[in-house]
């Protein structure tokens, strides 16, 4: 029986990539950079495995899940920004139509049904459950010796995710700038003194609750993987960071917080809302990456200098390098430390520390090269499986290049 391009990618994936390559050429063609990166990321993942529990048993069989896994992948690799562009580039490319596994055009299905299939992709999680399964098989036996963590902003075209709570705190604030113009108009009527109010401050809570559950990083500390998961916001909403150039810029969307490991190889992706401050992604993460590597230092910025982190970090056996937040230089700060007592890194952890630029690099190539910029799906699920796909690619190409280098 003959095989397409892809089953012999999988059928052959223990062949170096020097023997594999001639033997896709003899089929396809000549390959050029983006089917050979395509031919090794379908090499190193078990896609078929995975794929296999979509079939269903009764009913009207479904179109070739894996092709059209297979061609999402592609449509990262390409940059391209939407599902109809990748369809046009199937129409035209023959080696791309026979890597994916369609023999002519008329084979290639239709639009809806390949957002029927991306739908199905990112409930399942199966980029997550990829992009694990290649960390785990790439980086077994190797223990890395620095891992840096940072997040960057994913703006998305939807509107803004308005809860129940929302719409009541809404309402309630609409009723009592009613009751004060009220007030004020029976005031000048009647020549009488408005009582002035006590303000209340905007978006108070009840913290006689919040001392009682904690702070988030601090019960993060007591919960499992799949329990701080949970409790993490995941809805659009709007978020603001500081620049490089001390302003601040604001983003309606989401934030994909990233586990960068020496090579730039990312161990760990975790997608937040927008408005989620970094430090609280930073113990779910550590805790999925310490699951699947062996590292020895954590470094992060100073959005990440908090005590609870780093008690966590050294409790999983890591040595955290933070940065110090700026808040340790307040008046605060200078009566706990005395002068000459703040503390401060050392000169080999400041130049551990420098590593840490690693994360911006792959940040970057995310969005510039892998997607990241070419957002067009609404909903946490698909928007992480269209950005994972990105990372599932980049992955392999980082690896790619350290092994070659290194």
């Amino acid at each position: 029986m003959d095989l397409n391009p892809r089953q012999l990618v999988t059928q052959f994936a223990h062949l170096m990539q020097q023997e594999l390559f001639p033997l896709l050429e003899r089929v396809v063609g000549p390959l050029n950079e983006e089917l050979k990166l395509l031919s090794s990321v379908l090499a190193l993942i078990p896609l078929e495995g995975l794929i296999g529990t979509l079939r269903a048993a009764t009913g009207r069989p479904g179109k070739d899940r894996a092709a059209m896994a297979t061609a999402f992948m592609a449509k990262t690799i390409l940059n391209l920004p939407t599902t109809r562009s990748l369809l046009s580039r199937l129409q035209v490319d023959e080696a791309l139509r026979q890597f994916c596994g369609w023999a002519s055009v008329k084979a290639v299905p239709h639009e809806s049904k390949f957002s029927r299939a991306f739908a199905q992709f990112a409930a399942m999680e199966l980029p997550q459950r990829l992009h694990e399964a290649v960390v785990l098989k790439t980086q077994e036996g190797r223990l890395i010796g620095h891992i840096a963590r940072d997040s960057t902003a994913i703006p998305a075209r939807e509107r803004f995710a308005v809860t129940a709570e929302h719409k009541k705190q809404r309402n309630e604030k609409k009723r009592e700038k009613q009751k004060q113009r009220e007030a004020k108009q029976k005031a000048l009527r009647t020549k009488t003194a408005i009582p002035r109010k006590k303000r209340v401050r905007k978006g108070s809570f009840d913290k006689k609750k919040a001392a009682e559950r904690g702070p988030r990083i601090e019960r993060q500390r007591k919960q499992t993987l799949e329990q701080m998961l949970n409790e993490l916001p995941t809805k659009c909403d709007i978020g603001t960071k500081i620049n490089s150039q001390g302003n601040n810029d604001s983003w309606r969307g989401y934030k994909i917080h990233l586990y960068t490991a020496d090579g730039q190889i990312i161990t760990a992706a975790l997608l937040t809302s927008a408005s989620v401050h970094d430090s609280q992604a930073a113990i779910p993460l550590m805790t999925m990456s310490s699951q699947r590597v062996g590292y020895l230092y954590e470094l992060a910025d100073s959005a990440y200098d908090a005590k609870q982190i780093d008690e966590q970090s050294r409790e999983l056996g890591h040595i955290p390098i933070t940065a110090l937040h700026g808040r340790r230089a307040s008046k605060k700060a200078t009566a706990v430390f005395p002068a000459g007592t703040m503390p401060q890194l050392t000169p080999a952890q400041e130049e551990r520390f420098k590593g840490r630029t690693m994360s911006e690099r792959i940040n970057a190539r995310l969005k510039d090269e892998f997607g990241g910029n070419t957002l067009r799906v609404r909903g946490a699920k698909k928007v992480m499986a269209h950005l994972m796909f990105g990372v599932l690619v980049l992955t392999v190409d980082q690896w790619l290049r350290f092994s070659t280098t290194g």
